[in-house]
């Protein structure tokens, strides 16, 4: 009896065994799906902000959309500061070969960089955004576009000769927009490049380095100015290229090599590393 009992027990020793294995087995299994169901939700989720931002570009900060008042934000309080995203890209054109600057000239304020381009060279969107404006001035940009990112920015390319976008279409960074032309207030043809946030002209050059067809850093710090048309409106970085120097740098982006040392608690003697970022004003 005691042996039939000892052997019963035994028996059912192991089948619990078996059981709590088989239980930890298939909880091992089910992790890696548990994991990649995890992973699939939050992909669905991402790409759901994703197409969000683009069907709503920044409203965060702009409030409204309309696509008739080129710079005309109702709704809009301009923030005391601002981080701009600048990865995710595009230059607008291939042409490296800057024409006319930021600044005034002519008496003016010139608030782009006038890049040089052929009748029908292809321009592209220069981040992901949605198009606002496409409209055609005789006096000013000719025919132009404008494009609002889920960065904050908004993008201007004028003097075209036809435009391939409509108002409301979502557009890809690097998507064909338009054709190189010389319409408008132009005296040849070119591109007509500005960057804007809440209606504040920055220098693209603060961001894009047409002459390396690169970004100047991967985020551009916006502080909003005295002046509502200020030039700069913000704080200019630089990331080391290859063979850059520091006096190379201090003369691109119009300061002294003391004032760049002093900005960056470095010292002339200081090795520059290519992708170091260093703060310019």
């Amino acid at each position: 009896m005691l042996l039939n009992g000892l052997r019963t027990l035994a028996i059912a020793l192991a089948a619990a065994v078996a059981t709590q294995a088989a239980a930890q087995d298939k909880l091992a299994n089910q992790a890696p799906i548990d994991k990649t169901l995890k992973n699939i939700e939050a992909l669905k989720l991402q790409a759901n902000i994703a197409s969000e931002e683009l069907e709503y570009p920044a409203i965060d900060i702009y409030g409204s959309w309309n696509t008739k008042d080129t710079y005309s934000y109702p709704d809009m309080t301009v923030p005391e500061s601002y981080d701009i995203d600048l990865t995710g890209f595009c230059m607008p054109t291939d042409s490296r070969r800057i024409t006319s600057n930021f600044g005034y000239r002519w008496g003016r304020a010139h608030k782009g960089l006038d890049v040089k381009v052929y009748i029908g060279d292809t321009i592209r969107a220069a981040f992901d955004g949605k198009v606002r404006i496409v409209k055609y001035e005789a006096r000013g940009y000719g025919k132009y576009i404008l494009i609002r990112h889920p960065n904050g920015l908004e993008t201007v390319y004028g003097h075209l000769s036809k435009q391939l976008v409509k108002p409301d279409q979502i557009v890809r960074a690097g998507e064909p927009i338009g054709l190189g032309g010389n319409t408008g207030r132009s005296t040849g043809s070119h591109l007509h490049f500005e960057t804007r946030f809440c209606g504040i002209a920055i220098n693209p050059k603060f961001m894009f380095d047409f002459e390396r067809q690169d970004i100047v850093c991967d985020t551009y710090h916006f502080k909003k100015s005295k002046s509502a048309s200020s030039a700069s409106g913000g704080t200019v970085y630089q990331r080391v290229r290859k063979g850059d120097s520091l006096s190379r740098i201090a003369a691109r982006t119009g300061i002294t090599v003391d004032k760049l040392c002093r900005l960056n608690g470095i010292t002339r003697k200081t090795i520059l590393r290519p992708g170091q970022v260093l703060r310019c004003s």
